[in-house]
């Protein structure tokens, strides 16, 4: 394969907006979404800062898929949030969501996003990246409006918010990288990338 797009890697997720990034940059990849237990990881790591069990995370999503295409690289990537000290998973309901948008209203989030590479038993790299987003006040009205449209596609979001879409008008201000706000540290990925031999230095 010629061109920016490299030798190709394997995305170990079926995130929409982590396939958008790679396409965006170029990147030839194949997608295969890793089954592994993260609630399960979490509670081992319940102590940890959450940087660290975003990055403990996306290593595991990359071990698992990695453990099943030999030879082959492979990223994995997690986001996790924190708001007023609490950790927050992706929404069980409709009714669950709207409990964390109340939660969240007026409040400061904090979006941790790491990645890790993986290659046979070996994980090759790991990095990660956080971003601050201010949510405004947000009133009952707004808020089912807000779910009406957009569940269940923030059914899979831990923010309960797609920035590239409706999920904006949320917030008053966005200290951070955009593409750590998507839910991937991508520059820190290209790089990373570029040393294993995947892309063109």
């Amino acid at each position: 394969m010629t061109g920016l797009a490299g030798s190709g890697i394997v995305l170990a997720s079926n995130s929409a907006s982590r396939k958008a990034m790679l396409n965006a940059a170029g990147i030839a990849f194949e997608a295969q979404a890793a089954d592994i237990d993260e609630r399960a990881l979490e509670m081992e790591m319940m102590d940890a800062e959450p940087a660290e069990i975003a990055q403990a995370l996306a290593a595991a999503k990359a071990s698992a898929v990695a453990s099943e295409r030999p030879g082959e690289l492979v990223l994995g990537s997690d986001s996790l949030v924190e708001v007023g000290g609490q950790r927050f998973d992706k929404p069980a309901s409709r009714a669950d969501a709207a409990e964390h948008l109340r939660f969240f209203s007026g409040k400061v989030m904090t979006l941790h996003s790491a990645a890790a590479l993986a290659r046979g038993d070996r994980v090759c790299w790991v990095g990660s990246d956080f971003a601050r987003l201010r949510f405004r006040e947000l009133s009952e009205e707004f808020i089912e409006s807000y779910l009406a449209e957009e569940w269940p596609a923030v059914a899979y979001c831990v923010g309960v918010f797609r920035i590239e879409g409706p999920g904006v008008q949320l917030f008053e201000n966005i200290a951070g990288d955009q593409f750590t706000v998507l839910g991937m540290p991508m520059l820190q990925v290209l790089g990373a990338l570029r040393d294993e031999g995947a892309l063109l230095s």
